[in-house]
């Protein structure tokens, strides 16, 4: 087996250590009994057979800083904390309940407190975690860029030429997402339930979501309302934060916490529903990160209660109405955020099985990770190439004509695994989705519905505004095409 030596001999050099907030907790540290249960489950370890490349591995060098016998900043370390997908998949297997996650974020925070990093990194990580993601219009406004770019033909020419492969920009540009025809802003909608209300839920929009897969936040919204729930989507909201967190910035992702807290907080509503698997995760855990912050841990951990994966609501709320049959053979991704860090499997499957003509056919390693991982697939491209040509060859063992996920990452990952192994004809779609078309065909329609919503309302003591017809993709006409929510209108309702 392969190994990897690091420096711990030399105990009389003062080693540079944990220090200040947001610590790997010794506690948590020392639960790890190193029986090595993880092992298998760990992508990094399944590829390179290193015992340091494992969660055991890690933790041991985490332990190794702690008590002052390795230097955060030795190459050694950092290298293993980065080199992590921060994928969970050891919690979901740990018999001893280690919560990794708690540990890992924690140490890249305290290695980017001290590492100097070039200025032109420091640079673009300030653009993106304090800028980009801390504004949702100068997200947006990106976004547009992106979709301009895309839709002008200059992405066919760029591609084409292949003049960005001599700059090593070939494979970053080839995972961006194609963006949404109209964005999912979120502007105080409300979207009443078709039948009689069952649940009032407030929808979290996140960055990419809105505006790469605004189509699945709109389905999403028509399904929910299809199951008898009043749908709000607050103003206000924004990113949230988890790849901050992600990213060894704890500091910035909190002041996102606070804002998203501040944006939901008011709202009388039985959850909070989010349909991308790595927001959810955070946004179950803000309680946790904001624990030692008196003005918000209460607020932190109220709000985290109400946080509802879209299949976890859905599977304990219980389908109504008619379903119509898709016929469709279909393999799932078990996106990691969901499977390990939630422990959300049997939903997703339950809910898919629910659809009439749908036969799913489970893929080997169906929780392993894609490879995805918030921007790793940017970041360390190797080892995230690896994992994607890996998942994608398992995926296409089982003949899919859909392969079903549950977070954006996931599914940029896949589509870009799938060209690179010449099946362009599978398709990748988020359950929701699935369930969205299921229900429009049992209404015997042949286009995308689209959904009436109050974005005004009453709030501010007027009248209502017109009612706002948000837009859908429609795939005879493209994105953009209208027609009725399930057969009929989902009508305005008042504020509360």
């Amino acid at each position: 087996m392969a190994t990897q030596t690091l420096d711990l001999h030399d105990l009389r050099i003062p080693k540079r250590g944990f220090e200040g907030r947001d610590t790997p907790e010794n506690e948590l540290i020392d639960a790890c009994v190193r029986c090595g249960f993880c092992l298998t489950s760990c992508p990094t370890y399944v590829e390179t057979r290193k015992e340091t490349s494992s969660p055991r591995g890690r933790i041991y060098l985490m332990k190794a800083v702690s008590e002052g016998r390795l230097d955060i900043m030795s190459d050694g370390f950092v290298e293993q904390m980065y080199e992590c997908l921060d994928c969970r998949a050891c919690e979901a297997v740990c018999p001893s309940g280690v919560q990794y996650g708690k540990l890992v974020e924690p140490a890249r925070t305290q290695i980017e407190r001290q590492l100097q990093r070039p200025l032109w990194q420091r640079a673009i990580r300030a653009a993106t975690f304090k800028g980009l993601f801390a504004d949702m219009r100068l997200f947006r406004a990106m976004c547009m860029a992106f979709k301009l770019y895309q839709r002008s033909g200059v992405q066919a020419v760029v591609r084409g030429s292949r003049m960005l492969k001599p700059l090593g920009l070939d494979e970053m540009e080839g995972f961006l997402p194609k963006m949404s025809g109209r964005f999912f802003i979120p502007d105080g909608q409300e979207y009443a339930p078709v039948g009689p209300q069952r649940a009032r839920v407030a929808l979290f929009s996140g960055c990419v979501m809105g505006t790469a897969f605004a189509r699945v936040n709109r389905a999403t919204a028509r399904v929910l309302a299809r199951n008898g729930c009043e749908v709000v989507v607050p103003t206000g909201q924004g990113c949230c934060g988890a790849l901050n967190v992600h990213a060894g910035d704890l500091d910035s992702g909190r002041d996102l916490m606070k804002r998203n807290i501040e944006a939901f907080e008011a709202l009388e509503v039985d959850a909070i529903i989010i349909n991308a698997a790595g927001c959810g995760s955070n946004l179950k855990e803000y309680g946790h990160v904001l624990h030692d912050e008196p003005e918000w841990a209460a607020r932190a951990a109220a709000f985290s209660a109400k946080v509802r994966d879209v299949s976890e609501f859905l599977a304990k709320l219980g389908l109504v109405g008619e379903l119509g049959e898709l016929k469709a053979r279909v393999t799932y991704q078990d996106a990691c955020h969901l499977a390990h860090a939630q422990r959300i499997t049997k939903q997703p499957r339950d809910l898919l099985k629910a659809i009439p003509g749908v036969t799913l056919v489970e893929m080997n390693e169906s929780s392993l990770c894609c490879g995805s991982a918030g921007i790793y697939n940017i970041t360390r491209p190797e080892m995230s190439g690896r994992l994607m040509t890996r998942k994608a060859k398992n995926a296409l063992a089982t003949q899919p004509e859909i392969i079903v996920s549950a977070n954006p990452g996931c599914m940029i990952q896949l589509a870009s695994g799938l060209q690179s192994e010449g099946a362009t004809e599978i398709k990748v779609r988020h359950l929701v989705e699935l369930l969205d078309e299921s229900y429009r065909l049992a209404e015997g329609k042949g286009v995308r519905r689209r959904i009436r919503a109050d974005r005004q309302g009453r709030r501010h003591g007027k009248a209502p505004a017109p009612i706002h017809e948000a837009a859908v993709e429609d795939k005879s006409r493209g994105e953009g095409a209208t027609g009725s929510v399930m057969g009929m209108d989902a009508q305005p309702v008042n504020r509360r």
